[in-house]
């Protein structure tokens, strides 16, 4: 986990939303938490809705003033979501995170977010370097604080190079020559059934067939289980001709 960035809760209300940005925060290997004035922590609801992340409830320091969570950071960001704010630099979560992940390798990070009702005041805005603003409906811009922690942690978790594990194939795919018999084994069976390219030049739609069967990357049964069908369409038309 990483501990030189914090997530920094001012002033929250709901105690189920601690809990909530504790989980949002494990999911995303995060474990630095810091309250500043929670209005009821610890609570029974916060441990609830952490849901198995009580080990960063359990670390989570709680300050009363702003100034003490903070004070070991370099870099202090806001999460906004008022639409102008002329003083500072504003950044969608995924540019942010990628400036908070480069700037967390030499010095810590607090990414603050305000109170459910009324987000970061003036003067809490006032202590921070730069702004984060999620992008949203304009109709319906207002993201509950569980919701907009999870995003900014998964921005920066994706920044730390993330990625989601390469699937293993159980079936080697189909090799280039297996591909060129399936596609001549093909070709034969459109004549033989006459379905013809009625393209003007009449060399578009093989063209197009390996596109398609390409993009699918087929593995050696799948390319097996087509190529058995072919003989057996091929094999009916015999004996139906023969008879």
């Amino acid at each position: 986990m990483s501990s030189s960035i914090r997530i920094v809760l001012v002033d929250t209300t709901h105690p189920g939303n601690i809990g909530a940005v504790a989980r949002a925060m494990k999911n995303m290997a995060l474990d630095d938490l810091a309250l500043v004035r929670p209005v009821s922590f610890p609570h029974a609801e916060a441990t609830a809705r952490a849901s198995g992340a009580d080990d960063v409830l359990l670390r989570a320091r709680v300050w009363q003033t702003l100034g003490e969570a903070i004070a070991d950071c370099g870099l202090i960001v806001g999460a906004t979501a008022r639409q102008r704010q002329q003083h500072w630099m504003v950044l969608e979560p995924r540019a942010a995170a990628a400036r908070i992940q480069l700037e967390s390798a030499s010095r810590s990070v607090a990414v603050l977010f305000g109170s459910e009702r009324v987000g970061l005041t003036n003067d809490e805005l006032g202590q921070c370097h730069w702004l984060i603003r999620i992008p949203a409906n304009p109709e319906y811009e207002s993201l509950n604080l569980a919701m907009a922690a999870q995003l900014v942690c998964y921005e920066l978790y994706l920044a730390r190079g993330a990625s989601l594990p390469g699937a293993e194939r159980e079936v080697p795919l189909a090799t280039a020559t297996e591909m060129q018999r399936f596609y001549e084994q093909l070709e034969r069976v459109m004549i033989e059934v006459d379905f013809n390219d009625r393209t003007e030049s009449g060399a578009h739609l093989m063209n197009r067939l390996r596109r398609l069967f390409n993009r699918a990357e087929p593995d050696q049964n799948e390319i097996n289980i087509l190529r058995g069908l072919f003989t057996a369409v091929q094999g009916k038309r015999r004996k139906a001709g023969g008879s």
